[in-house]
């Protein structure tokens, strides 16, 4: 069997993910920049679902004491995913997305592997690779709010609460921001000066990724002060959009983030999903500086002119409510207050668990109508 024939059939058997693998000039390159024409081959067949180092040894024919090696190996690629429980080791062949745009990036190396596999995966994301997102009512991550910006903290809902969101884990890891990165990475992309290390995770992917080398182990209290920082960087808090056990709070700019790209670059609907409050504007407090407006990673806000405001600009900010994430990156460095976070009328909950989420990007992909995109500038 040729090369070429080796990462064509492991190239259709990728595609059978729940993503996919659309076609595309920049497929077989970074196909090739990922994985070695042996790791190929020997993936190719290889279980979406988690199996013993038994059941691959007879799927394999393979002796334990060979086989298991090699697939560590492989874990720690972030090619596969290993996962202890039980005293029994399983692992998983990884699908397209968890391996090109998450796991190839999160050691935040700047290896040849990583330099050469970049490019081709920022153009892979441009041309098909993320067209099926067009159709999800639900994206992958869901604005989570700064906590200090919402202002009466009693309708605080548990899973829009960072800090009860934070007591439902017991393990945190935290990696370098795949997108900032690979977007570093690349020549002929931008380059983003926002902080890198706060792609956060929990238990089970936490676990995985730091022993896999994928990340490092941080506390509670680190945890809190990654996301403080990030908060003060900018950046939006995106959780796992499914309310139980989410496994990841990425902290997003608009220039990088696969899913504000999405909005700002590929025109889709909306980016993340917003979260469930709403800027509250107060003009009359508004010195009208402007700095709202620059921070928002929607251009959700205009400063625009008002003969009610008293301020040297006679201007305040003016929302566009379809485009506001409920995220606080305004309202967190507001200097005169004039800008708080206020729960919505119509409460919108995210899917339940992970299962709910996948089911419900089939159906929409399924159905494959484009949905209208937010906004009324």
């Amino acid at each position: 069997m040729s090369e070429q024939e080796v990462y064509q059939n492991f190239i259709d058997w990728l595609g059978k993910t729940w993503w996919g693998l659309p076609d595309s000039e920049q497929l077989l390159p970074m196909i090739k920049a990922r994985y070695t024409a042996e790791e190929a081959k020997f993936l190719t067949g290889f279980p979406f679902s988690g199996r013993s180092l038994e059941e691959l040894a007879d799927f394999k024919s393979m002796a334990l004491d060979q086989l298991g090696p090699y697939l560590d190996d492989l874990s720690q690629k972030g090619i596969l995913f290993r996962k202890e429980s039980d005293n029994t080791v399983r692992y998983s062949l990884n699908d397209s997305y968890f391996v090109f745009f998450r796991s190839a990036f999160w050691p935040g190396l700047d290896d040849e592997d990583s330099q050469r596999m970049a490019p081709h995966v920022n153009k892979y994301y441009f041309d098909g690779f993320y067209d099926q997102y067009v159709t999800a009512h639900a994206k992958g991550l869901r604005a989570l709010p700064i906590n200090q910006t919402i202002e009466d903290t009693r309708q605080i809902l548990p899973y829009e609460d960072v800090v009860k969101v934070l007591d439902n884990f017991e393990y945190f890891s935290v990696s370098a921001c795949p997108c900032r990165h690979r977007k570093n990475l690349d020549d002929d992309s931008h380059t983003c000066k926002k902080p890198i290390g706060n792609c956060l995770h929990f238990d089970t992917l936490g676990r995985y990724c730091v022993e896999n080398g994928l990340g490092r182990e941080i506390t509670r209290e680190e945890t809190e002060r990654i996301l403080k920082e990030s908060a003060d960087a900018g950046l939006v808090h995106g959780i796992s959009n499914w309310k139980e056990k989410p496994d990841t709070i990425c902290n997003c700019c608009s220039c990088c983030c696969l899913w504000m790209e999405a909005y700002h670059k590929l025109g889709h609907h909306k980016s993340l999903d917003a979260s469930n409050y709403r800027l509250r504007i107060q003009p009359r407090e508004c010195i009208g500086c402007g700095l709202c407006v620059k921070r928002c990673p929607m251009d959700a806000l205009q400063l625009k002119f008002s003969a009610d405001v008293q301020n040297k600009y006679n201007k305040a900010p003016v929302l566009d409510p379809p485009l506001c994430l409920g995220c606080g990156v305004c309202v967190h460095k507001c200097p005169t207050d004039s800008l708080t976070l206020e729960r919505k009328d119509e409460i919108e909950d995210p899917p339940a668990t992970i299962r709910e989420y996948g089911m419900r990007f089939m159906a929409d992909r399924k159905a494959g109508v484009a949905l209208k995109r937010h906004g009324s500038y």
